[in-house]
């Protein structure tokens, strides 16, 4: 990303950012049963959505890596970049989610954790892209290790719609899904929106930082590859 507009962006978020922490702790008035123990769901609901969403463009990165790997080696690393970063970003929000979750349902429930099908479901796909990053480092730069970690995303692809659907289809412990009940105070909105945008904007951003870091780190390898060739071919003439 140029400069220019990694600034402004970064700028931009910032600023939404903390319109949704003005609008969260101070300007949306206090729930009427949790008082300011519901503030935290301004933050564990966006965390929660986003930490949904990025796995996708980390399934699809992974797939056009795996369909490009022995037809295009360098389309290949770009996308297999765009995984690793929509990963680690993923990884972010699902934790965030988990943590503040835990913080939330142990004054409300009496017990940090709960295995219900939601809190259960969301910790596989924290699992899972664990193992993705954990495969990828123990892996190196290899081809193989990279195509196993891809196929890992796949399955983590395939947890988040069974985590999103966990609280339809199975009795938990997990609050009902507020926004379709309908039953939501027209007042919370703003707390939710701003901090949704604000931290959607941040994890794009991060994403877009890691995956020039990690198209960079390509071609420093790629040239040291070359450099080492060449020079081994200079040794045997």
């Amino acid at each position: 990303m140029p400069r220019v507009a990694t600034a402004t962006w970064f700028v931009v978020a910032l600023v939404v950012l903390g319109i949704g922490f003005r609008q969260a702790i101070f300007l949306v008035p206090k729930e009427s049963s949790m008082g300011d123990l519901q503030r935290i769901f301004y933050y564990h609901v966006p965390s929660a959505i986003l930490g949904m969403i990025f796995p996708y463009i980390n399934c699809v990165a992974s797939l056009a890596f795996l369909y490009w790997r022995r037809r295009d080696p360098w389309k290949a690393l770009g996308a297999d970049a765009l995984a690793v970063a929509s990963a680690e970003v993923t990884l972010i929000f699902v934790t965030i989610g988990l943590v503040t979750g835990s913080l939330w349902a142990k004054p409300a429930w009496g017990v940090w954790w709960a295995w219900d099908a939601r809190t259960t479901t969301f910790l596989a796909l924290w699992l899972l892209f664990a193992s993705y990053l954990i495969t990828r480092k123990f892996a190196g730069a290899t081809s193989e290790g990279h195509t196993v970690a891809a196929v890992i995303s796949i399955f983590a692809a395939i947890d988040v719609p069974i985590s999103f659907m966990s609280i339809r289809w199975w009795r938990t412990q997990h609050p009902a899904p507020v926004f379709e009940s309908g039953n939501l105070d027209p007042s919370f909105w703003p707390g939710i929106l701003w901090n949704l945008a604000g931290w959607a904007l941040w994890g794009f951003l991060a994403m877009g930082l890691r995956y020039a870091l990690e198209r960079r780190r390509q071609r420093v390898q790629e040239e040291r590859a070359l450099e080492a060739i060449e020079a081994s071919l200079e040794i045997t003439q």
